[in-house]
């Protein structure tokens, strides 16, 4: 078990089932650990030692580690950039047009399907408690919210335009030439006018 506590701590504390099979822990350790309480599971097939600190977003933590090709977005990603007072009340990913629609029992998911431009477009990598998470950034994620406005509602969109301009997380640039990729500045252009 040593071992295994070791392949874990080299991995930043949190593993999946296959790749902790491919460290060499076999399934009957792992499954020990969660059960004697040296393991917690965030997420169906994801595991994270006790011992370490509880990530500070676990629930973005579980996704990114499950699905690392998803991009964290709309209100997950304002939250992660601190833009505005929205909680999410599950974690927001985007996926291509064509991507496997990831299933989770916990934590709550909401999918977002974009097109491949505009799922490239303005992707950073932050990295949470030693997990690489993949997000928008604040100016693609401002024009991501008028692009879903009839879900997430104009009045968050809103916010997020006037939020990011203030904290000055995003020019009024950077904001138009996501919204040019989403195929909204006609949307945007008379908000951001609205607030000169």
């Amino acid at each position: 078990m040593r071992a295994a506590v070791a392949e874990f701590r080299s991995a930043g504390g949190t593993l999946r089932t296959r790749e902790a099979a491919e460290r060499g822990i076999h399934y009957s350790t792992l499954y020990g650990m969660r059960d004697a309480g040296f393991l917690e599971q965030l997420s169906r097939g994801v595991y994270r030692l006790t011992e370490l600190q509880a990530p500070s977003k676990y629930d973005v933590v579980a996704v990114a580690e499950r699905v690392p090709d998803a991009v964290l977005c709309l209100v997950s990603a304002l939250d992660l950039h601190e833009i505005g007072t929205q909680i999410p009340s599950a974690v927001n990913i985007a996926v291509g047009k064509k991507d496997w629609h990831p299933q989770f029992d916990y934590p709550p998911v909401r999918v977002y399907r974009m097109s491949e431009k505009a799922l490239t477009a303005g992707v950073e990598e932050h990295s949470i408690d030693g997990t690489t998470v993949r997000a928008f950034s604040p100016a693609k994620t401002v024009a991501d919210c008028f692009k879903f406005r009839n879900k997430i509602g104009l009045d968050v969109a809103l916010e997020a335009l006037r939020e990011a301009l203030r904290s000055r997380k995003a020019t009024r640039d950077e904001i138009m030439k996501y919204a040019e990729v989403d195929r909204v500045s006609k949307v945007v252009r008379p908000y951001l006018e609205a607030m000169e």
